[in-house]
Order: C-alpha cells, then sequence, then structure tokens
C-alpha cells in the first residue's frame, strides 16, 4: 500500500471546503474498492452535519467526480488494509455537477460514466442527499425521514411501487403494522378515489381506517357462495382426498352446472361454465345431488354422493357460515357487491378493510381466495373500459402464499398469478409478512419493491438480501440493527435504497396491533367472573 497517492495532492481539484477521505484502487462494473484514510473519516466525524460525520460507516454514501459529474456510491463492507481501511461500494447513480458551486444536481438512477483507479471519493453531505431525494414531478408519498438526517423527507414513488407491486417485512414488534397503517393512509389522502382491498386476518386495521375507509366483517361482508368458481366449492365442499376426491369432484361439477342452469340467470346464458358467478339455489344442489344418487345400482355407490349432501347441509345449518352461505345471499347481487368492496365510487372513503379474524379458520383461505379472484377477474373482464387500477393488500401473505406449497391451494395459484401478470390488467399486490422465508420465493422476487424492517431470524434476512437488487447490499447488513419503525427500501419505488425512519402515526390512525403490557396489566383486578362469564356466552355462540 505504500503506492497509494496522497489525498492533499488532490485537494487542488476541488473547492477548499471540500474534505476528501479515500480514492478509488479497483473498478467493476457493478460496484468498485476504495481504500480510506483513517485519519479522513476520523476527521470527517466530528462534522456538525449527521450525514457527512456517518462518512465511511457500512451503509453509507460517497461521491466520486467523473467529468463534469458526480457519482454516488454506498459502502457495502468495511476491512482493514495496513494504515487504512479498504472498502467495497456499489454504485447508485449519477447526479450533474453546479459549475458555480460544486453542488451536486439533477440526481438520477443508474451510471453512465465509471471513475478511473485514483479518482478521490468524499463524503456526502445533507444537501447532496436533500438533491438526491428530492421529489421529481412523479407523485409521492412521503413516508418519514432519511436517516440519518431529521429534515431530508424519505418519499416513495406511488406509480412505480404499485405498478411493480410492494412486500414490506419485518420481525413481530418493529412495527410493521404501523409502517402498513401509515402508507396505506397516505396513499389514500393522495387518491381519495382510488380503489383499495386490505385483507385483515387479525381485526387489526378496522378502527385505523374507520374515517377514511369501509370496514367489512362477517357481519356486513354479505358474500355470497355462488361467487366461488369450481376450484374453490371443491376447497369447501369436499373432504376427501386421493382418487376418491376425483370422483367427488365429478358429482360436484356436474351437479353444479345443473343448479346454475337452473336459474333465471344461468337460462339466459348460452355457454354456461360452472365456473360462471351466477346465482343458484343450494337446496337445488342437494335435490341434483340426491336424484343422481338414486340412479345408482348399488348400495356402496352412494358413499360420495352422500358425503357431499352432508357436507353442503352441514354447512348451510352452522350459522358461522352465514355471512357467506345464507339463504338470504341467493339474490344476484354481484354488481352491489363489486361497488362495495372495490369502492366504486369511493365517495372519499378509497380503501376496503376486509377483517377475516371472525372467518372460520377451515374456509379463511377460501374467502381471500373469492376476493383476490375477484380483484384479478374484474381486472381481466373489465379490459376496454375505462381503467380503474385495484391494490390489494395481504397482511399475513406467508399464510396464503406458502414456500414450496404455493400452488396447493386456490388462494396461493390466484395470488401467485396477480404477482406474475397482475399489473399488465391494473391489479397491484402489496404482500405484509413477518417471515419472509416462509413465503414462496417466486412472489416476493416479483416485489419491484422492498419494504424491510428489523429482521431476527437468519433465513428471513438472507431470503430478503437474495430478491432485493445488487446495489441495496450494503444497506441489507444494518437489517439486523435497524430500530423500530425504522426500514430499508429499494427497488422501483425510490430513487436509491434507503434507511428511512418512518413517520408517527396519530393514535386514531394507528392499528390495534400493541403488544400488552404485562406488568400493569396483571395489577388490574376485579371483575374477573363477569369477565369470564361474556366470553364464555360469546365462546358458545361463536360470535364477536
Amino acid at each position: 500500500m505504500s503506492e497509494r497517492p496522497r489525498l492533499d495532492g488532490f485537494l487542488h481539484a476541488m473547492p477548499t471546503d471540500a474534505a476528501p477521505i479515500g480514492h478509488i484502487t479497483a473498478v467493476a462494473g457493478a460496484g468498485s474498492r476504495v481504500v480510506l484514510d483513517r485519519a479522513a473519516v476520523a476527521a470527517a466525524a466530528l462534522s456538525p452535519d449527521p450525514v457527512a460525520a456517518a462518512a465511511g460507516q457500512v451503509g453509507s454514501q460517497i461521491k466520486l467526480r467523473v467529468g463534469g459529474q458526480w457519482l454516488i456510491a454506498n459502502i457495502r463492507s468495511l476491512a482493514s488494509a495496513d494504515d487504512a481501511i479498504a472498502a467495497e461500494i456499489d454504485f447508485l447513480g449519477e447526479g450533474d455537477e453546479e459549475p458555480a458551486t460544486g453542488l451536486l444536481q439533477r440526481f438520477r438512477r443508474g451510471v453512465t460514466r465509471y471513475p478511473m483507479p485514483g479518482c478521490v471519493a468524499y463524503p456526502v453531505t445533507t444537501a447532496d442527499l436533500t438533491q438526491i431525494y428530492a421529489a421529481d414531478d412523479r407523485a409521492t408519498i412521503g413516508i418519514g425521514t432519511v436517516h440519518p438526517t431529521a429534515d431530508v423527507r424519505a418519499a416513495l414513488y406511488v406509480d412505480a411501487m404499485l405498478g411493480k407491486h410492494f412486500a414490506l417485512v419485518g420481525s413481530t414488534g418493529t412495527g410493521k403494522s404501523t409502517a402498513t397503517a401509515l402508507i396505506l393512509h397516505r396513499i389514500c389522502a393522495l387518491a381519495p378515489q382510488g380503489h383499495i382491498v386490505m385483507i385483515d386476518p387479525h381485526g387489526e386495521y378496522g378502527a385505523a381506517f374507520a374515517g377514511t375507509g369501509a370496514v367489512f366483517d362477517v357481519s356486513n361482508l354479505q358474500m355470497p357462495y355462488w361467487l366461488m368458481n369450481f376450484e374453490e366449492h371443491c376447497e369447501v365442499f369436499l373432504t376427501t382426498a386421493g382418487s376418491a376426491r376425483q370422483i367427488d369432484a365429478d358429482i360436484l361439477a356436474k351437479c353444479l352446472l345443473a343448479a346454475k342452469a337452473k336459474s333465471r340467470l344461468g337460462q339466459e346464458i348460452a355457454r354456461l361454465t360452472v365456473d360462471a358467478p351466477v346465482p343458484y339455489l343450494l337446496s337445488d344442489l342437494t335435490n341434483l345431488i340426491g336424484l343422481e344418487m338414486g340412479k345408482m345400482d348399488r348400495a356402496g355407490d352412494t358413499a360420495p354422493y352422500l358425503r357431499l349432501r352432508t357436507k353442503i347441509d352441514e354447512i348451510r345449518a352452522d350459522p358461522r357460515y352465514g355471512f357467506m352461505f345464507s339463504g338470504m345471499l341467493v339474490a344476484d347481487t354481484m354488481a352491489e357487491f363489486l361497488r362495495r368492496v372495490f369502492r366504486m365510487p369511493g365517495e372519499g372513503k378509497p380503501i376496503s378493510i376486509v377483517d377475516v379474524s371472525g372467518v372460520p379458520s377451515d374456509i379463511t383461505a377460501v374467502v381471500v381466495a373469492v376476493l383476490s379472484r375477484m380483484t384479478f377477474d374484474y381486472a381481466i373482464w373489465a379490459r376496454g373500459e375505462a381503467q380503474r387500477p385495484i391494490l390489494l393488500v395481504c397482511e399475513e401473505a406467508h399464510r396464503y402464499i406458502p414456500a414450496g406449497r404455493e400452488t396447493d391451494s386456490a388462494v396461493g395459484r390466484i395470488l401467485g398469478r396477480i404477482a406474475k401478470e397482475g399489473r399488465k390488467y391494473g391489479v397491484s399486490l402489496g404482500l405484509i409478512t413477518q417471515r419472509p422465508s416462509d413465503l414462496a420465493e417466486g412472489v416476493l422476487s416479483q416485489c419491484g419493491t422492498i419494504i424491510a424492517m428489523r429482521l431476527n431470524n437468519d433465513r428471513d434476512q438472507a431470503f430478503v438480501r437474495a430478491a432485493m437488487p445488487e446495489g441495496a447490499r450494503g444497506f441489507l447488513d444494518t437489517i439486523p440493527a435497524l430500530r423500530n419503525r425504522e426500514a430499508i427500501i429499494c427497488g422501483e419505488g425510490v430513487a436509491i435504497p434507503i434507511r428511512v425512519a418512518f413517520d408517527a402515526l396519530e393514535e386514531g390512525k394507528r392499528p390495534a396491533s400493541d403488544d400488552p403490557v404485562f406488568s400493569a396489566l396483571w395489577r388490574d383486578i376485579g371483575g374477573e367472573d363477569a369477565i369470564i362469564a361474556r366470553t364464555i356466552k360469546r365462546w358458545r355462540s361463536q360470535g364477536k
């Protein structure tokens, strides 16, 4: 390292207030190697500018003057090199140099001209970050501040983020639900006539969006059973596996098509299919199954028919399924259902929160599948009409698209299809999960923007690292060290990868996801008998 050039030899080329901290020693297409001067880095750490003071740290940025442009790079890793520090860097983008002041302006992603070995490295300042993250004429939402500053605003490009899907990942307790609510609130404020559907598995978001959206649960969802396609009917009505399941499916297909054909609407359709969302009576379906069963010669052949009819009768009689299988839901309410759930028109309340926490666990996945498929099918069949893009947000996404088994269920298949094809039809997908390693890899890789909060599990960290672009690798190393309400954001929704401290949300806009305060709640005593009595009553009636 004795041939390393002295930094003071380059001072004449820059304004006297600029303090170089190193120089380039190797250049590659995606990144390069920089040697940092220990004394220069220590001197920069004393700067009153918090951004310049962080110069040389993993995840910080440096700038390189190449011709009349500034090249911005991110420090990915550090290693000791004799009396200096060797740093691996990733190029992020470039901006023009303002001739009079030498300041950065008009930043854009990507690199058109690379530095040469020996090029001097300078710390990025707050003024530089302000230019880098300055919002252009694209639609943006402000979500927080850029680390380590207190006033440089971090914004998401809404169209770019939604156009290619997004994922928000983070361990429990890191502020994931609050960050989700913040982003959705800002989108609703930007587009009060938008169309957003959120699947809420824990009933956390209803109170947060009571004033800006519509909240649906088992008491008012009223999702007709006949909206299910044949695949979803099978998941609800069939109880067997293997060859027996195929026999049952054939019987169900024949009788279901006949039941739909009996309805007035079914008779008007020339080429009626078993997947068509046409109202039919469950009593017609069971009667047709009974008629088919009566044609059997041997008693042993009636078992599949008995299984089907018994299962359907059980569901009809169970009040827990009333939100979907009630006899009151036989009218053709499809248009009204789409208007309510898709917020068309939104009337200033663009988001639907679909609380599935009260849905019986054995059909929760089917309910999510129906909502997801209806979103996608509407977009497909509405081609040629004035386009109404829809954002579908799925909380606890790993439940519905599990790694290695994403094609085992109707919900996994439709969400996977939306991830791959949705943007062609104006359907955006937002995936929220605390276990990204349990999420189907192909689905996460389709997300153009990834918002990663702190992840405590090594597998989750590795999974997210594999899904993020190369230029974000330096940021990824800081994921385990992120504080609550902080995130690394990379991809289409931001100019370059950034570390963000999310804004605080007002009390009334936060989701009901706070952890219980055991030390305080365990001091609250009295009234236990009444609590238990009321709980048992709700428990037995399966009410909320």
